[in-house]
């Protein structure tokens, strides 16, 4: 059966903004635009969603068609619908953000897109549509939400230092935490696993590995346990 509207309908699309964390920066994933409008800019990966698929599924294919990155946390983030933010037309976005470990994704462009590549944060180039925007809200999303649940796990490797635990979390919240004061409360948690692994090749001492017990946290949080740096 066929339908017919009274009011035009806007187009829908997705962009995802793709966080990753290298030693000491924030960087996002973008992807240089092969078509019009835009084209030869700098843009957040995405795409128009097709009418047989749900808006995840669109932002999943979307990553994968133009970068290669799979398998990643995904997360929504924001509608924006601003009249004029798309010069084709009506165009309304769904935008979610990713973490991802950067050892474990490498990026190549595909489809509409002539490059992918991640690029520090705080070193951005002029973005396509009103991307700027979206990454200002996912990084601020990504501030906040790091602090009241483990997510900031899915940037580092599976096995990592408290060292590089602490240092995520500065890249992140933008300011210095105290190494006494921050040990103190990650471990009394009780959420990390401590590994009989040290770290390799390194010209200072080596340092103890853990790893996260994502198992044991969610059986916490069923309890009533609150996760919060």
């Amino acid at each position: 059966m066929s339908f017919t509207y009274e009011y035009p309908r806007p187009s829908v699309t997705v962009d995802c903004v793709v966080f990753g964390v290298d030693e000491s920066t924030l960087k996002i994933l973008l992807i240089e635009r092969d078509v019009e409008p835009f084209r030869g800019q700098w843009a957040l990966p995405g795409g128009f969603v097709r009418l047989e698929e749900d808006l995840e599924a669109a932002a999943r294919r979307e990553l994968a068609e133009e970068t290669g990155v799979t398998k990643l946390y995904l997360e929504q983030l924001y509608t924006f619908g601003g009249v004029e933010r798309d010069p084709r037309g009506r165009v309304i976005t769904v935008s979610y953000y990713a973490l991802v470990r950067l050892a474990e994704h490498r990026v190549k462009a595909a489809t509409d897109a002539r490059d992918a590549a991640w690029v520090a944060i705080d070193d951005l180039p002029a973005l396509a549509f009103d991307h700027r925007r979206i990454v200002e809200v996912a990084r601020e999303r990504l501030r906040g939400k790091v602090r009241y649940e483990p997510i900031g796990f899915e940037l580092l490797p599976h096995k990592f230092t408290l060292t590089q635990l602490q240092t995520l979390y500065e890249i992140v919240l933008e300011r210095s935490l105290d190494k006494r004061n921050f040990r103190k409360k990650i471990l009394g948690m009780d959420l990390l696993v401590e590994l009989e692994e040290f770290e390799e090749g390194v010209a200072h001492r080596a340092a103890r590995l853990y790893r996260f017990d994502e198992r044991r946290y969610r059986r916490l949080v069923k309890q009533g346990f609150n996760f919060e740096v």
